[in-house]
């Protein structure tokens, strides 16, 4: 089986249309009638990869609030820590997140968003995600670090 596929491909593997019911070039009605009726929203999980570490961060909202959680691995995903809440946002939702890893440094970026801010943060660990500094507010004036 060929494991490469082309964008068509995957496209029309995502929105479920058989290669029977497939005539290429698909057309764009048709695409967007199939999106708004079988497909459901996907959260992607940003992946940071370090040597045999993993890294993974991604968004919940089972408090209501968008939080940011985080697990790591350092034997190639054998294992997994327990989850970490990065954010503790009460009053904003976590969205957005990126996720970067060189060696045993790891950088998680998110926005804080509320009706009145929309605010960049990032919280770095050097420590293979053991734990992470504080958050820093990338929008602030001067300079910023990581103590408080």
């Amino acid at each position: 089986m060929n494991e490469y596929f082309s964008a068509s491909a995957i496209i029309i593997m995502a929105l479920g249309i058989t290669a029977a019911a497939a005539s290429l070039p698909l057309q764009l009605t048709e695409v967007a009638a199939s999106i708004t009726t079988t497909l459901t929203p996907v959260l992607l999980v940003p992946i940071a990869i370090s040597d045999d570490n993993i890294y993974l961060a991604w968004p919940t909202n089972k408090t209501g609030n968008y939080e940011v959680m985080f697990r790591a691995s350092t034997d190639g995903g054998a294992t997994f820590t327990d989850k970490i809440n990065l954010s503790n946002s009460t009053d904003a939702e976590s969205q957005d997140i990126q996720i970067a890893a060189d060696n045993d440094n790891v950088i998680v970026s998110w926005w804080e968003r509320n009706a009145t801010s929309n605010e960049p943060v990032v919280t770095i660990s050097t420590d293979n995600g053991t734990t992470f500094a504080p958050i820093m507010k990338l929008a602030a004036n001067g300079t910023i670090g990581m103590a408080e």
